[in-house]
């Protein structure tokens, strides 16, 4: 056995060992991922045709206290459409059509009022929880004060605490989705960096091993074809 195939052998199997579990990690989690429509594991059929707008009286520019206008929108409620502004600050808002007055913050009935709405399966709520905006947890992900509302079936439907707006649906297989996305990219904890020298590390040392099985498959193969070793 020649010298360099021997390196690569011996290099190829240590490899092998290395990336032995991220590989199985990386097939495990993209085969479920990608076994399941994406549509359901987002609960879109799940999810309630907004109410269309039907407004034809005069509308009130809301009162913004000073503050300045990031964007500002009308958008379907339950209770009829209201304006909802968001500041520069990071703040948002909702106000009453008619009289651009500011609506209060979104109360714990009127969260599970909004949710029920937004939700179209029969399952009964059984928790509400309020999440601050400092400390979003993980199925959110965004930095807003919201209203978390679980039914019984295990879907929870985060509503926007100033605003009323529905930030997310997370189903059951929403969450084993988001775990196997941590798995994939090898950060199972916070699930959003795809660019860490540990995920960058193992892609780097598959490539290698696998460049080394392909040299190995040719020597391989002269070795087995004389030949082809001597023209």
């Amino acid at each position: 056995m020649k010298p360099t195939h021997r390196i690569s052998r011996r290099l190829h199997i240590w490899l092998g060992w290395i990336v032995a579990l991220p590989l199985l990690l990386w097939t495990i989690s993209g085969l479920w991922m990608v076994a399941r429509p994406i549509e359901e594991v987002r609960g879109e059929h799940l999810r309630s045709t907004p109410v269309p707008l039907a407004y034809a009286g005069v509308a009130q520019w809301p009162d913004t206290g000073g503050r300045t206008l990031k964007s500002l929108v009308v958008e379907s409620r339950p209770g009829g459409p209201v304006w909802v502004a968001s500041f520069t600050t990071g703040e948002a808002r909702r106000a009453d059509l008619v009289t651009g007055r500011l609506l209060p913050p979104v109360s714990r009935d009127e969260a599970v009022l909004l949710a029920r709405a937004a939700y179209l399966a029969t399952a009964k709520v059984a928790e509400v929880g309020r999440t601050p905006a400092a400390r979003p947890p993980l199925e959110l992900r965004r930095p807003r004060p919201a209203w978390a509302v679980r039914f019984d079936d295990g879907t929870r439907l985060y509503v926007d605490a100033d605003t009323g707006a529905i930030l997310a649906l997370r189903t059951r297989q929403w969450r084993l989705f988001d775990f196997m996305w941590g798995l994939h990219i090898l950060d199972p904890i916070e699930r959003e960096d795809t660019s860490h020298p540990l995920l960058i590390s193992a892609a780097a040392l598959g490539l290698l091993g696998v460049i080394t099985g392909t040299a190995l498959l040719f020597t391989r193969r002269r070795k087995r074809n004389p030949k082809a070793a001597h023209p």
